[in-house]
């Protein structure tokens, strides 16, 4: 590996990259239009809409990870060169992802009653359980949606999910403005407006991307007719040993930040609404990272199905230093306007201080932030994911919130504490995935040495 190698791929990585990253982008200004408009409302309906998304999007992160799992089973089909297998996989996969949906919808339902044995503020619980319920209907036209974006973005093709989920993001926004203020004679419904909002896009996306895909004449050759007698357990199994894992790895990772939410509302609303601005922020960061993570599954899934470990460890290392460099990028951003982004959701002065105090740790955060998800997505194009998952559950969980924990309430630090058993947390996860993808690559290069491919 040299550096003109790496030159050489970041054109095309970027290619395959940035519309993954505009994609995610706009999945996640969906939460940032919502907070930013629910904020005007208050700090108690931002505290709200913070508890509620602080659940409702670990139950989704779960469904995105399981939803993954068609991706490099596709590209690793389609290096290959095994074209009647790509349509057996998108089969697959809507089987695991509509049975998955169903049952993450309910398990959200049977669990909403519990937001008030969190020991939150009365005001916040009563606001943010109907909200939860609204938007948790919504996951059940994203994971369909999901199924067909994984399946594109599979064969290399990630321009038209950017495309419906701009769109429809844009929508949304708009109902926002109709729905939680009452513009244009429509019902004033705060922040269940925020709620509805969310729903009717994704019945939307879900729509669009199935008349694109099955009426497209680029995958025409692709596709097979469903039928249920075609469903293979052997094909189920590897999905879900790539699935589950994969769901858990974001369960953890985004659980911490979901726990570190509830911890937040121990101190108090401020806190809990100062959270929630800059995880809202952070995530900006993060989702974008992720379409470099999406990039490097599928590229790294691609050139293991060609038997090509060398240009995989060139890919792969390639990626790293791409998201090495925007994330330091973001940090910059984060540290050079702490004080004014805040304002962007709230008018308090006190919430403003604490967001700012905290885009400070998310500043330092953001290139472990970014190497981590970049990590997990080049092992999961390796079909890696059984260790990636011990080593999140190992570092946010048993180090990094009990950390956490113990700078906030044993030793004082309140919010600041809680963030920097995150910071912790999110720079072990990177150094661990960083080393287990240059062992297992070097692993496979040398093998790959050893005999020729077949």
């Amino acid at each position: 590996m040299n550096l003109s190698a790496f030159k050489a791929d970041f054109a095309f990585t970027f290619r395959l990259a940035y519309p993954v990253m505009l994609s995610q982008l706009g999945q996640v200004m969906v939460g940032v239009a919502d907070n930013v408009m629910v904020g005007r409302l208050g700090a108690t309906p931002l505290a709200a809409a913070s508890l509620a998304n602080s659940i409702f999007f670990l139950i989704l992160m779960f469904g995105i990870g399981i939803s993954m799992a068609v991706t490099p089973m596709v590209a690793a089909a389609d290096g290959e060169g095994k074209k009647g297998r790509i349509g057996r996989l998108l089969n697959h996969g809507m089987v695991i992802n509509g049975f998955s949906a169903f049952v993450l919808f309910l398990f959200i339902l049977g669990i909403s009653s519990g937001l008030k044995f969190l020991k939150q503020p009365e005001e916040v619980v009563v606001l943010a359980i109907p909200y939860l319920l609204i938007i948790a209907f919504s996951l059940v036209p994203f994971m369909f949606f999901q199924t067909y974006k994984q399946f594109i973005e599979g064969l290399s093709q990630t321009k038209q999910a950017m495309y419906i989920t701009v769109i429809f993001n844009l929508l949304n926004i708009g109902l926002n403005w109709l729905l939680i203020y009452g513009n244009w004679g429509f019902p004033e419904l705060g922040l269940n407006g925020a709620g509805w909002a969310t729903l009717i896009s994704r019945i939307l996306m879900a729509w669009v991307i199935y008349l694109y895909v099955t009426r497209s004449g680029r995958y025409k050759k692709l596709l097979q007719a469903f039928n249920a007698k075609n469903i293979r357990f052997s094909i189920i199994k590897k999905m879900v040993q790539i699935g589950i894992p994969t769901g858990l790895q974001f369960v953890f990772e985004v659980g911490a930040f979901s726990t570190a939410a509830i911890m937040m509302g121990w101190i108090g609303v401020n806190a809990l609404a100062a959270h929630q601005i800059a995880i809202n922020l952070a995530s900006i960061s993060y989702m974008m990272a992720s379409g470099l993570s999406a990039a490097a599954m599928v590229r790294v899934g691609n050139q293991l199905g060609k038997r090509d470990i060398s240009k995989l460890r060139t890919v792969g290392f390639s990626i790293f230093g791409m998201v090495a460099v925007f994330m330091l990028s973001f940090a910059i951003v984060f540290l050079l306007t702490r004080n004014q982004l805040p304002l962007l959701y709230i008018n308090d002065v006190q919430v403003v201080e604490m967001a700012a105090s905290l885009l400070v740790i998310a500043a330092f955060f953001q290139l472990s932030d970014g190497l981590q998800v970049v990590g997990l997505g080049a092992l999961r194009g390796l079909s890696d994911v059984k260790v990636p998952t011990l080593v999140t559950l190992v570092a946010y969980w048993v180090i990094g919130l009990p950390l956490g924990y113990f700078l906030a309430f044993g030793l004082g630090w309140e919010e600041m504490g809680i963030w920097s058993g995150l910071l912790i947390g999110l720079t072990l996860t990177a150094i661990m995935l960083i080393y287990r993808f240059h062992a297992l690559s070097l692993r496979l290069y040398r093998q790959s040495q050893r005999k020729p491919a077949t």
